[in-house]
């Protein structure tokens, strides 16, 4: 798999080695003629040693299989994830360092999470698109405000934070797209 088509969450092998990206910094050719280059953050998989690779392109990373299972979020075990097997309810410990900013979108019963797993290790999730999560801690509107509309921070309720519109309020339950982690529309 060429460096520049290679996404968060996959798993390449590297310096015989495994390794899941986790961040794709991409830096833009100066000049003419440059090329443009790939910044990786991988953790080892198992044992989640960080390494951080700088790639051409074209480089090639060889993508390693890995089984992606159906789960459902349950419950916290110590600084661990617990996600229990859609189908024949094997629980994965996911610890909350492997899934980094991803552990602020899982909410209890979160469903169509996908748990990758390599040699029965669980080395990683892929959340769904979108999730829904409570506004806890929002400045309210300003009445009588300029017609356009402001975006303004809130707190959500597993802790972090996003801009939001001027008029969602305490409370709402709103979409958060767990790609960009951007506000993405209020909630049913």
């Amino acid at each position: 798999m060429k460096a520049n088509d290679i996404k968060k969450g996959n798993v390449v092998e590297f310096n015989n080695g495994v390794y899941q990206i986790r961040d794709i910094e991409r830096s833009s050719p100066q000049g003419r003629g440059g090329n443009v280059r790939f910044r990786f953050i991988m953790y080892s998989v198992p044992g989640g040693n960080k390494l951080d690779a700088s790639f051409d392109a074209d480089d090639n990373l060889p993508e390693v299989e890995l089984l992606r299972r159906q789960a459902t979020y349950s419950y916290m075990d110590g600084d661990a994830f617990v996600f229990l097997d859609d189908e024949d309810y094997t629980p994965y410990m996911v610890d909350a360092e492997v899934l980094g900013d991803d552990a602020g979108y899982i909410t209890d019963g979160l469903s169509g999470i996908y748990v990758q797993v390599i040699d029965e290790t669980p080395v990683g999730v892929q959340l769904p698109t979108s999730v829904v999560l409570e506004v806890v801690e929002t400045p309210p509107e300003l009445k009588g405000g300029t017609a356009t509309k402001r975006p303004k921070p809130a707190k959500l309720s597993t802790g972090i934070e996003i801009m939001v519109p001027e008029y969602i309020a305490n409370g709402e339950r709103v979409l958060v797209n767990t790609t960009t982690g951007e506000f993405a529309g209020r909630a049913d």
